[in-house]
């Protein structure tokens, strides 16, 4: 996969390393993908919750 300029921005800014960084350490890959699966759940609870809001 091409690593593209703002693909590496967003992953400083994310997670403060770069993806070389992320890409050699698999102690650090767990890190952010547990984060990222952290934030999936939380939006995915924060949308249920909007549509039982809406269906009220």
């Amino acid at each position: 996969m091409d690593y593209t300029p703002k693909m590496e921005k967003a992953m400083q800014q994310s997670h403060k390393m770069g993806y070389a960084e992320y890409s050699r350490n698999l102690d650090n890959r767990l890190a952010v993908e547990k984060k990222r699966h952290q934030e999936y759940e939380k939006s995915k609870m924060m949308v249920t919750e909007m549509k039982h809001q809406v269906y009220k």
